[in-house]
């Protein structure tokens, strides 16, 4: 039995994600191949955090300004193993969308359910605020869309053109509340 914490995180822990190592390597991701979407080989080591930590950190500390919600895992010593943020601030046409604006564990804790547990605090939160649906900007690797189909996620019904335009690499997806 993991002897994980989960809780709220508040703007002066933000500058605990430097405990998560965000490496990741990338055998395959999705891209647009002759108009389809296809698994490409990339044999890529991402060694630090996708944009840089700056980003990252920055964008943790604006979700918690501005009304959105960052959970935490920690370990029982006390170490950040990962966290999830979700953005309060509403969107869409036929649906009402919140933005899963980051989730990220730390390499060594990936496959304990710590992701799938986040997912669910966020999802939790984001229908206390009344949306129907969960939006996900999504890194295009295999691995990282793989964690999103088995939580259930699927391709967007209403893509955000200002989220898919900031990484047309990125896969648009939604999880409906």
């Amino acid at each position: 039995m993991d002897n994980i914490v989960y809780k709220e995180m508040d703007i002066n822990e933000a500058v605990r994600i430097n405990e998560i190592d965000a490496s990741q390597y990338i055998k395959r991701a999705w891209r647009e191949v002759d108009g389809k979407r296809t698994l490409i080989d990339l044999d890529y080591h991402d060694d630090t955090w996708p944009n840089g930590y700056e980003n990252h950190l920055e964008g943790l500390r604006e979700t918690i300004k501005n009304g959105g919600k960052a959970f935490g895992a920690y370990e029982k010593d006390g170490q950040l193993l990962g966290f999830a943020t979700v953005n309060s601030d509403m969107f869409g046409d036929k649906f009402k969308y919140v933005l899963l604006d980051q989730i990220f564990i730390s390499n060594e804790h990936r496959g304990r359910g710590i992701g799938k547990r986040l997912f669910k605090m966020c999802t939790d939160q984001s229908m206390e605020w009344g949306a129907d649906k969960l939006y996900i900007c999504a890194g295009s690797a295999e691995d990282t869309i793989a964690f999103y189909r088995r939580l259930g996620c699927v391709d967007a019904v209403e893509v955000n053109k200002a989220f898919y335009e900031s990484d047309p690499r990125d896969m648009q997806l939604e999880y409906s509340l």
